[in-house]
Formats: C-alpha cells, sequence, structure tokens
C-alpha cells in the first residue's frame, strides 16, 4: 500500500488539502486500506498537536526569560522619559520658541508634543442616550444603516431570485476526514 500524502493538516482534513502538494497522491483502494489511512491521518495529526505544543512551551519560556530581563529596562526608560518630561515642561516656553512649535531638537533626539485627536465618550447605557438624542431632536448624532437581510433571502428562495442582481448559490458539499480521538501522550 501507498502511504498517504503528508500534508500539514488541522483538526480535521477538508478536500483539497493535498492540492498544494508535489508527492504522487496516493488513493486507498478498499474499505481496509481507508481505514489505515484514517488512522495514519488520526497519528500524524496528534504527532503534530505534540509538536506544536512543544513549540508553544518553548516560546513561553523564551518569553518569560527575556520579559524578566526586559523589565529592570522599561521601568528605567519609563522613569527616565517621566524626569525628561518635567523638565521639558518646566522648560517648554524657551524649548518652543513661547510655544509656537511642538517639538525640540536637542543634540541627541527630538522632544515632541503631540495633541491627541478629541474622543467621545459616552457614559450610561446607549439606548438611553439614543433615545435622548432622539427627544432632542439631534437626529444628526444617530446613525442608522440599512443592510440587506440574506437569511430571510434564504428562508424564501424562491422569491428572493425574483430580484435583479439576486440569486441563490448551491449551498454545496465538502469532505472531511475525522479520524477517532485518541488520547495524546
Amino acid at each position: 500500500m501507498k502511504s498517504p500524502v503528508k500534508t500539514p493538516l488541522k483538526t480535521r482534513a477538508k478536500t483539497g488539502a493535498a492540492k498544494t502538494t508535489s508527492q504522487p497522491l496516493a488513493v486507498p483502494q478498499d474499505r481496509r486500506e481507508a481505514e489505515t489511512f484514517m488512522l495514519e491521518i488520526g497519528d500524524r495529526q496528534r504527532h503534530l498537536t505534540r509538536l506544536e505544543t512543544g513549540m508553544d512551551d518553548a516560546i513561553a519560556k523564551i518569553k518569560a526569560a527575556h520579559a524578566a530581563l526586559a523589565l529592570p529596562i522599561t521601568t528605567d526608560i519609563a522613569l527616565m522619559t517621566d524626569g525628561l518630561r518635567i523638565w521639558a515642561e518646566a522648560n517648554r516656553a524657551a524649548l518652543t520658541d513661547n510655544h509656537k512649535v511642538k517639538s525640540a531638537q536637542l543634540a541627541t533626539g527630538k522632544i515632541l508634543w503631540r495633541t491627541r485627536p478629541a474622543s467621545v465618550r459616552l457614559s450610561g447605557k446607549i439606548d438611553i442616550i439614543l433615545a435622548r438624542l432622539k427627544a432632542m431632536g439631534l437626529n444628526q448624532f444617530v446613525r442608522t444603516s440599512e443592510t440587506i437581510y440574506k437569511e430571510a433571502m434564504l428562508a424564501e428562495k424562491t422569491v428572493a431570485i425574483t430580484v435583479p442582481g439576486v440569486s441563490i448559490g448551491s449551498e454545496g458539499e465538502d469532505f472531511e476526514a475525522v479520524p477517532d480521538e485518541a488520547e495524546t501522550a
């Protein structure tokens, strides 16, 4: 028997997974071979899961080790930046030519003051705020949106297809190979 195609598989192997490989496609010739394929697919999926779990564990350890090394550095940067901000605020007029510009060039870098854009904050329940806006006649602050209700069209296909520009696509069919789950060690 030929060995099945080795392709990266997720939890379920769907039709088309082997189309991008340059290996020959093995096709089972009877039920026994199909069951062997399913067994091998399951074995490979579990092996792949173990590999990915090991990789994730290694990445987590590396991140933790580097985060511990980076913490004192990021703390120093934050403290130094706060100190620089306090000094720059105290000397802002001199640094910005009496507030004519929003930046100052130092020999080793640039200090910038950036204006954040205005933002709207809503406190309370949105439906109550919407009702208040409507009651006050402030409809320019209320957005309405019309969309096509595709679920209703699917429920009434014969009526929906009478509308020019509307068609109902085939429901289609997907093939999935779902091996029985086994304990992973």
